[in-house]
């Protein structure tokens, strides 16, 4: 992927010079294609963008007269050209004088998020098309047009020239989990960055949801920040809880292009951001390394390899279970039900598949409904039935803390789980998990690709806060989501990571491999978040898979029944 700098900003030489040599591969295949056949012509649109996107890395000005001679077309085709590019939010013009008469050029976020996404599907594409020999084995762990593996370490978190301006200090509403409270172990060091106190609340995730629910009914919030779980961003923004960024602060600031990019788009609802994100933590599975190797087991790579790994390691008698995994009644297992179904290539919309997935991109039109009672379903919820002969016999009472204190105990050969709890045991040395675990995407079923559900929490601002407070407000989200921020988390602690720069920092690579797999999942797509499309009804939805599938599961339904009334009841809801 590539991080978009700033025109002129000082950055690795090799973040630019693969940058610029994806360019230069693209322009010399349009001159190439050109060349061999006549009848052919480049889009002068594209002309246009790589010729702006060269000059952006390159730190050179552009001027229309510049980026309209780039076009390879004749000046009033390529004048219209430029007129749709600005018109489609593609190009930013930005006053050179005072009078505002002449202008300069630059990529707008948008573009700069599009190439991104090329870059990282083209060089997928070039491997598949042509084979690994398309691949440079001395930059194979380069990303394509931008790495980060240089030994580039992100500096310290800075402290502001100005005092933020908010009266009785920065009201923040968090989530209890490990990352948040990092944050709060940090509070001085944080106070200091941005000049004024902070006050956190932190709460369980639906007591966190309830009192976001509750905040927004007030005349004025009693938070300047709140932590928003992904699946609830749809509903947040059609109840009006949560601001739309880009009416509070310039979002081309966040460096959108640098956060892992299922996380970033999760963020978004009908085409505009309503978080940044602060914790991108996907579901893995996790497992134990010197228990497979002392049984001869390869990692799985298929639900029927993971359930015959946890059938080969599942010992009662040594106080040893095969797997754990979220099964509480409600939530917690309404969560399992749904990533299960993503194993099973079904997501719980009906969404339209895509390269890598399925569209969310139109989940604010409300055309969607509910896909439950499917094929696909019935083998999940097959699946899910058959794990239990190899969970621990508690296993549904079981929700996202207790799956993980067991792996970490060593009483369990493998977990789902994610990210943000692996500091219950890569954190403590006495673990018999420390150090030995090793991290996996969701082994897919049939119809089923690897998925690494990406879930965590982006930081909002309150529909609801007093405008005085919200360009302050802005402005510590900024810091609290910064490279430097985050940084700091993952040295105190926190496994989570949003940016693909934090990632990359040598400093964090040498902390866990646990980055360094979630860096390679982003490489090859299977960090998603539609598993859990953040539609308004996604909570009520999750909600009753937990409990149909709950009943299924103590075994007073069958699987069918199960189906049936999960989705009956969803299909209510619409």
């Amino acid at each position: 992927m590539i991080r978009p700098l700033d025109a002129g900003s000082k950055a690795p030489p090799a973040v630019k010079g693969d940058a610029l040599r994806l360019i230069g591969y693209m322009e010399d295949l349009c001159e190439e294609v050109e060349g061999t056949l006549d009848l052919v012509s480049t889009d002068p649109h594209l002309r246009m963008a790589l010729y702006l996107l060269r000059s952006h890395f390159e730190g050179r000005t552009v001027t229309p007269t510049s980026l309209i001679g780039a076009s390879s077309v004749p000046y009033a085709t390529a004048n219209r050209r430029l007129r749709d590019m600005v018109a489609a939010g593609l190009v930013e013009q930005r006053p050179r004088t005072a009078s505002g008469k002449t202008f300069s050029l630059h990529p707008s976020p948008t573009l700069l998020e599009a190439w991104t996404q090329l870059s990282d599907r083209l060089r997928r594409l070039t491997e598949a098309r042509l084979g690994q020999g398309a691949r440079d084995p001395a930059t194979e762990d380069y990303y394509y047009g931008g790495s980060y593996r240089v030994a580039y370490a992100l500096p310290a978190l800075g402290v502001r020239n100005e005092p933020l301006r908010l009266a009785g200090g920065l009201r923040v509403l968090a989530h209890g989990d490990p990352t948040f409270m990092v944050m709060d172990n940090l509070k001085r060091q944080f106070e200091q960055s941005i000049g004024v106190s902070i006050h956190q609340r932190a709460f369980s995730i639906d007591r966190l949801r309830d009192e976001a629910l509750k905040n927004a009914e007030r005349a004025a919030s009693r938070y300047d920040i709140v932590a928003v779980d992904l699946p609830w961003i749809g509903e947040f923004v059609e109840k009006g809880v949560l601001l739309p960024l880009d009416e509070v602060m310039d979002v081309a600031r966040l460096d959108p292009a640098d956060f892992h990019t299922a996380g970033w788009a999760a963020t978004h609802w009908g085409g505009r951001p309503y978080g940044v994100p602060a914790q991108t933590t996907p579901e893995l599975l996790f497992y134990r390394k010197d228990m497979f190797a002392r049984a001869g087991l390869e990692p799985p790579t298929t639900t029927g390899s993971l359930l015959a790994a946890a059938r080969a390691l599942h010992d009662p008698a040594r106080g040893v279970h095969g797997i754990a995994w979220n099964a509480a009644r409600g939530t917690a297992l309404g969560h399992t039900v749904l990533m299960t179904l993503a194993d099973f290539g079904q997501p719980v919309l009906d969404l339209a598949p895509i390269s890598g997935g399925y569209d969310c991109a139109d989940l604010a039109s409300g055309d969607h409904r509910p896909t439950i009672d499917t094929e696909a379903g019935l083998a999940a919820a097959e699946f899910l039935r058959e794990l239990l002969d190899y969970s621990p016999p508690d296993i549904l009472s079981m929700s996202w803390y207790e799956r993980i204190r067991p792996y970490a105990a060593g009483s369990i050969a493998m977990t789902y789980g994610y990210t943000l709890l692996a500091p219950y045991f890569e954190l403590d040395p006495s673990s018999p998990a420390c150090g030995q675990t090793g991290y996996l995407p969701h082994p897919p079923g049939p119809g089923g690709s690897p998925v690494a559900p990406v879930g965590g929490y982006a930081l909002g601002i309150p529909a609801n806060l007093s405008p005085e407070r919200r360009e302050a407000a802005a402005e510590a989200l900024t810091v609290f989501t910064s490279p430097e921020a985050q940084k700091l988390f993952v040295l105190n602690g926190g496994r989570t990571n949003p940016r693909y720069s934090v990632g990359a920092d040598p400093e964090v690579r040498r902390i866990s491999t646990i980055f360094e797999a979630v860096e390679a999942m982003s490489w090859r797509d299977e960090l998603q978040f539609w598993p859990r499309p953040p539609i308004p009804a996604i909570s009520d939805i999750i909600r009753i898979c937990g409990e149909e599938f709950h009943d299924m599961l103590r075994g007073l339904k069958t699987p069918r029944e199960t189906l049936r009334a999960a989705q009956s009841r969803a299909d209510a809801l619409f």
